[in-house]
């Protein structure tokens, strides 16, 4: 995180907003909470918008996503759930691919680990036929 203040003070914002961004995901899981607060604030100076203090694993995931990733994770296949969720099937190719990336994953069948319990409410009623709401 010290080196992306001082990247960031010497003008390289991109570079920095990189760094202070694995500074706050490695303070978050630390629960180091002066840290996560000093990265926040770094970020938001280099100009960056933080919204979730992880980058990786379960916890960086968005809502959007993890809805998406415990649906197919369930056996949805992507156009079911873009039928059930109303949204493009490409937009489910893409939270699938974000899923993947902040998991490190490389294959559908690795996603059960996002599964709450082992029917989902959502997949249940996707397989009923209904939207999810």
């Amino acid at each position: 995180m010290e080196l992306g203040a001082l990247t960031r003070r010497i003008g390289q914002r991109s570079d920095a907003i990189v760094l202070l961004r694995k500074g706050l995901d490695g303070a978050a899981r630390c629960g180091a909470d002066a840290l996560v607060a000093r990265a926040r604030d770094e970020l938001r100076i280099a100009g960056a918008r933080p919204r979730r203090e992880r980058i990786s694993g379960p916890e960086s995931l968005t809502a959007a996503e993890r809805r998406v990733g415990e649906l197919a994770a369930s056996g949805v296949t992507n156009a079911d759930i873009a039928r059930s969720l109303v949204v493009s099937l490409r937009t489910v190719e893409t939270h699938l691919t974000s899923v993947y990336r902040k998991l490190d994953i490389k294959r559908r069948e690795d996603l059960p680990e996002l599964r709450q319990a082992d029917e989902s409410p959502a997949a249940q009623t996707i397989a009923n036929g209904q939207e999810v709401t």
